[in-house]
């Protein structure tokens, strides 16, 4: 099932069972999706465009947290947590920071990466490997570690 599929269909029974939050979440995501066809000129986007929609967007609503905690506007806070986990729905299952070491570890050997001068190389490698499955901040920071342990 493709995931304009699922949307159209979890958004049929989120008008059912009258979840507001939900409904708002499931149709911002397919205008997202359409809006990313329309700027590509195509009907339809392949599997990798709509993940770097989605991603995008969940990467908002997690900015848009931090500033609302730091903030001290708790009410937005939950909010947006709400339409993350929404959002985190019809992502892929993403990588333990254990299977995203590995592949920051292989991917260090292939660019011979040898210091931290080579992070740009190192990042270039691992962020198409695990696009959508992990956290840029993440992976940045087990990139900055393992390039400091091979000094």
């Amino acid at each position: 099932m493709s995931l304009l599929e699922r949307l159209n269909n979890d958004m049929k029974q989120a008008m059912k069972n009258k979840d507001k939050d939900k409904l708002s979440v499931i149709r911002m995501l397919k205008a997202s999706l359409q809006n990313e066809a329309i700027k590509h000129k195509k009907q339809d986007l392949t599997d990798e465009e709509e993940l770097t929609v989605l991603s995008r967007e969940l990467k908002q609503r997690k900015d848009s947290l931090q500033e609302f905690e730091n903030a001290g506007r708790q009410d937005l806070a939950d909010k947006v947590l709400t339409e993350i986990n929404y959002v985190e729905v019809y992502m892929p299952e993403q990588l333990s920071e254990e299977e995203l070491s590995e592949i920051v570890k292989q991917s260090i050997t292939e660019v011979n990466a040898v210091s931290k001068a080579d992070m740009g190389k190192v990042m270039g490698a691992v962020l198409p490997k695990v696009k959508g499955k992990a956290d840029g901040s993440l992976v940045n920071k087990l990139v900055q570690q393992h390039l400091s342990q091979t000094n």
